[in-house]
């Protein structure tokens, strides 16, 4: 009688993850989706994962619509997870860093800044290091104990 094979290791998903993206509209909602698929294989909770989704979905806006750059030119979105949170970056071309504005009540657009500076634990924008390009991240705590 044959023993029966060992069972094959697992290995956990990895915690950093990186997508490249053309500078498009459809990005938006491609970078969405593969968020929520990466989250939901690290467990994330649910609104953490939501917060993230809609803050991640912001940057990608302001970088496709707002970073006047040469055509090709790649927008870039890192999550990383560490044991009490997640941490989400959005790289552009453009050195120009945002400000926040101030929408008035009719206007269609000029919150996403506002957003990301109420619903993120900490957030922030700086050029890379290389010498092209800007970051914008954010974070969550993502343990309840955490929550402020």
């Amino acid at each position: 009688m044959q023993t029966p094979s060992p069972p094959l290791p697992t290995t956990a998903a990895p915690k950093d993850i990186e997508w490249r993206l053309p500078r498009h509209a459809r990005s938006v909602g491609r970078v969405r989706a593969l968020f929520r698929e990466q989250a939901a294989s690290w467990g994330l909770p649910q609104e953490v994962t939501d917060t993230a989704e809609l803050l991640l979905s912001e940057l990608m806006t302001n970088a496709y619509r707002h970073a006047r750059v040469p055509a090709g030119r790649e927008i870039w979105a890192r999550c990383v997870v560490t044991e009490d949170r997640i941490r989400v970056t959005v790289t552009d071309a453009n050195d120009t860093l945002p400000t926040p504005g101030t929408a008035s009540l009719d206007d269609e657009s000029g919150r996403g800044l506002a957003l990301v500076a109420a619903l993120a634990d900490d957030w922030g924008s700086e050029r890379r290091e290389c010498g092209i390009g800007k970051e914008m991240w954010f974070e969550l705590i993502t343990k309840p104990s955490n929550y402020r």
